[in-house]
C-alpha cells in the first residue's frame, strides 16, 4: 500500500474555546500546533481560521498571517477552506483563494453538493460549486473534492465533463456529519468503490467515530483526517491538549495496520499536487 496520508484539520468553524480551550486560534497557537502535528506524522493541515474573538472567518489577511506562521515552523503540506462556516457567501468563502506566490496554499476544498448540517443546511447550488470550482482552478490548485453523501461523487464526474476539475482526483469523505451520510464500515466501502478509478481518498468521520476510522482506512488503503474541527476527546471524556495528540493517536494506529506515514513530499506526489 501507498503512504497513509494524515491530515489534521485544526480549527473549523463549529468548535468553541467553550467546549475544549486546547482550540488553537491566533496564528502563532496554528503554527506551534501543525509543527507538532508534522512531528507526530501529519503530512497536511486542513486550515480554517479565526478572529481573535475566535469567531468563524475566511478573511484573506488572516489565512495570509496563518499560512505565514506554519510555513515558518514545518513543511507540512497546507489545505485551506472553501466551505468556511454556514451562511457565508461565495466571496466570503473564498477568502484564501486570493492568496498568491509565496501565500498561496497547496491545495483547496470543493465540496459538491448541499447538505443538512446538525440543525442548518450547509448551502452548495450547483452555480455556486462551479465558482469556486473556477476561482481554485485559476489558481492553479487541485482540489479535494469533499463528499457528505454519495450523490457529491457523481457531482464531481459532472464538474469534470464540464472542464471545472480533472480526474481522477483526490476526494475526502465526510462521515457522521448529522443528516448526511453516516459513519458506517458500509458507507466507507461504497464510497470508496464509486470514485472515479485511479482517484485516491480520505476518510474524515465525526465525533467518537474519528479514530476507529483511521483504522478502516488504513486497512483499506485510504487515508485519514482527524483532529479538533471534527472531535475534541483522545479518548472518552478525555480532551485532547492539542491537534497534534489526535495525530499521535491516528498514526499509532496507523502503524498498528502496518501503513507507513507519508512525509508532506510523499504527500504531494500521492496527491498529485506537484
Amino acid at each position: 500500500m501507498n503512504p497513509m496520508v494524515i491530515t489534521a484539520a485544526m480549527v473549523g468553524a463549529e468548535t468553541t474555546r467553550e467546549q475544549t480551550p486546547y482550540l488553537p486560534i491566533s496564528a502563532d497557537e496554528i503554527a506551534e500546533d501543525a509543527a507538532k502535528c508534522r512531528e507526530a506524522g501529519a503530512a497536511m493541515v486542513h486550515l480554517h481560521v479565526r478572529t481573535p474573538e475566535g469567531k468563524p472567518s475566511q478573511d484573506t489577511e488572516l489565512f495570509r498571517a496563518a499560512i505565514r506562521a506554519i510555513r515558518k515552523k514545518c513543511d507540512v503540506l497546507i489545505q485551506v477552506s472553501t466551505g468556511g462556516a454556514v451562511g457565508m457567501n461565495v466571496d466570503e468563502r473564498c477568502g484564501a483563494l486570493k492568496l498568491t506566490g509565496a501565500d498561496r496554499p497547496d491545495m483547496a476544498t470543493l465540496s459538491t453538493g448541499t447538505v443538512n448540517f446538525g440543525p442548518d443546511v450547509f448551502w452548495n447550488p450547483r452555480p455556486l460549486i462551479r465558482d469556486i470550482a473556477t476561482r481554485i482552478k485559476d489558481l492553479g490548485l487541485k482540489p479535494e473534492i469533499e463528499c457528505f453523501d454519495v450523490g457529491m461523487i457523481d457531482e464531481a464526474r459532472a464538474l469534470e465533463k464540464e472542464g471545472f476539475i480533472t480526474l481522477p482526483a483526490h476526494f475526502d469523505f465526510v462521515l457522521g456529519v448529522g443528516g448526511a451520510l453516516a459513519a458506517t464500515a458500509e458507507g466507507l466501502d461504497f464510497m470508496r468503490s464509486y470514485i472515479p478509478a485511479g482517484s485516491s481518498w480520505t476518510c474524515a468521520a465525526m465525533g467518537r467515530h474519528q479514530l476507529p476510522f483511521v483504522e478502516l482506512s488504513a486497512e483499506r488503503g485510504g487515508n485519514a483526517r482527524v483532529g479538533m474541527e471534527d472531535n475534541i476527546y483522545i479518548s472518552k471524556g478525555v480532551l485532547a491538549k492539542g491537534n497534534f495528540e489526535l495525530v499521535a493517536e491516528a498514526a499509532k494506529r496507523a502503524k498498528g495496520k502496518g501503513r507507513e506515514l507519508a512525509t508532506p513530499a510523499q504527500a504531494r506526489e500521492l496527491l498529485r499536487l506537484t
